[in-house]
């Protein structure tokens, strides 16, 4: 409730738990702002978040295990009328991609991207958006850029791990306003290990000054 009358559109929430993903059952009650839920690897954590009123799903499909488990949490989210967010990250590609580029880089981001938007795309689901974010301000900026011209679907900007509030808010502005300021982006998290409604602080800051 902080956070919405700070300003904030969506709140994302971590449910590492089956305990989490319950509280979601009254979080979204007691709150008027759409709830998305952070899942990390484990599937059921995301069909128990659909079924407890999250309104988006943030999970990286190809971590999550077989294409039947993906399928199970896809019908979970039409079920529920639940959006998707694919959150891919510089530090935890598939081994696979890791071993084909040796390092993180723009072109290893967005492949993983596209493998993802394709388990969703081969379940006839559209309702999702992209991340491809890193703590590396210019890789992050490089991997949007390139997905940007290829796909047409909403994005959802962001540096990682950007740091505390002076840092992580300098390091943000560069990276999320050099995108919004070509016209790429759609939804924007400024990421810092600080209280979160500084994020939303900060976030605005960057709007404004565009």
């Amino acid at each position: 409730n902080e956070l919405e009358q700070a300003g904030a559109d969506i709140v994302r929430v971590s449910c590492p738990d089956e305990e989490s993903t319950k509280a979601l059952k009254k979080i979204t009650k007691e709150t008027r702002v759409p709830i998305v839920a952070d899942i990390h690897f484990h599937y059921k954590r995301a069909i128990e978040s659909a079924i407890s009123g999250a309104k988006c799903l943030r999970i990286n499909p190809g971590n999550i295990g077989s294409k039947e488990r993906v399928q199970e949490v896809v019908k979970a989210a039409k079920d529920y009328d639940c959006a998707i967010r694919i959150g891919v990250n510089a530090g935890s590609l598939d081994k696979n991609i890791l071993e084909k580029y040796k390092e993180p880089c723009p072109e290893a981001l967005i492949e993983s991207a596209e493998q993802n938007i394709k388990l969703l795309e081969d379940n006839d689901f559209f309702n999702f958006k992209i991340s491809v974010k890193s703590s590396d301000v210019f890789l992050a900026v490089k991997a949007y850029e390139g997905l940007s011209k290829l796909y047409d679907y909403p994005l959802h900007l962001g540096i990682t791990e950007a740091g505390g509030l002076i840092t992580g808010s300098i390091k943000s502005s560069i990276g999320i306003g050099k995108l919004l300021m070509q016209g790429i982006g759609d939804t924007i998290r400024v990421s810092l290990s600080a209280n979160p409604v500084e994020e939303v602080k900060a976030g605005y800051e960057i709007l404004k000054s565009l």
